[in-house]
């Protein structure tokens, strides 16, 4: 199984999934951190892929998506895009709608 085909089957099979740097407990860069609390804060449960672990998923991912950074977040097989685009969607109210119309569950406190 090529890293293409393990990203395609992970992103097939995951509701939520967020590749980052790694992982929710134990983030290495600032942004995978910073995706990980917004997904937190709004009780997100999800499954992270840590791209550090392996070098053709690192690489495969930005492939897969046509996106140059990690983290990378995916909604039902949808890309939704890096720190940046979740931030953005978050603070502008747009994040918790967007998961919402898609049917992912969301835990609040």
């Amino acid at each position: 199984m090529t890293a293409q085909d393990r990203i395609a089957k992970d992103v097939a099979d995951n509701e939520v999934l967020l590749f980052m740097k790694g992982t929710p407990v134990f983030p290495q860069c600032g942004f995978s951190a910073m995706t990980v609390q917004i997904l937190s804060d709004l009780g997100v449960k999800f499954k992270s892929v840590d791209v550090l672990k392996d070098p053709e998923i690192r690489q495969g991912i930005k492939e897969f998506s046509n996106w140059p950074t990690i983290p990378q977040l995916y909604v039902k097989g949808e890309f939704v895009g890096g720190c940046d685009i979740v931030k953005e969607m978050f603070e502008q109210g747009e994040l918790e709608g967007f998961l919402k119309e898609r049917g992912i569950a969301l835990q609040t406190a």
